[in-house]
């Protein structure tokens, strides 16, 4: 069976979203080129992780002598997004595994989304083995931009405790590094 290849370069939109209220938020990966939106869903970890490499890649870019690219310290002014996920919201697939890469030829940052696949636990997941597959080649700055916000996203849910660092529920939080857990 051939992959379903979800193609979008230079879009109009990238981001990450959620739905739901802190606790209950469930994150997406959100790209919209005109007409044309996909969102596939993915952990808030997998959102933090990808916000953080993708300012590694962009800080070690930067730092190559003669790179021809112009990469922005920081996100450009104007391209900052706080609009929430266009909807409706459907889930194309929800992600198991992501790529980023650096394509030199057009200056920009390369993401792949591939979904998760039930496997043995001990077993890689093989991404030349994806059903589907949501590829993005976006600008240096749209891709600084996007960072900005993912960590944003990520960081508006449920403050986190500072003694075991677990989300703090409204209701209340029982700790578990306090002598009242045991």
């Amino acid at each position: 069976m051939a992959t379903v290849v979800h193609d979008f370069d230079w879009p109009d939109r990238f981001v990450v979203g959620t739905v739901g209220r802190p606790g209950q938020r469930t994150f997406y990966l959100q790209v919209r080129d005109g007409d044309r939106v996909v969102s596939v869903g993915l952990e808030k970890e997998q959102s933090a992780v990808l916000a953080d490499r993708m300012d590694e890649l962009l800080d070690e870019l930067m730092s190559i002598e003669g790179n021809p690219a112009s990469i922005p310290a920081r996100a450009p002014e104007g391209l900052d997004d706080d609009d929430p996920l266009d909807s409706p919201v459907v889930e194309q697939f929800r992600v198991g595994m992501m790529t980023l890469g650096w394509d030199p030829s057009t200056a920009q940052v390369v993401i792949e989304a591939h979904p998760l696949v039930e496997g043995e636990p001990d077993e890689e997941p093989n991404p030349e083995e994806s059903p589907e597959v949501l590829q993005v080649r976006i600008p240096v700055g749209a891709a600084r931009s996007f960072a900005k916000r993912a960590r944003e996203v990520v960081l508006a849910g449920r403050p986190y405790c500072p003694l075991c660092l677990n989300p703090m529920d409204p209701e209340g939080h029982i700790c578990p590094a306090t002598d009242d857990f045991l």
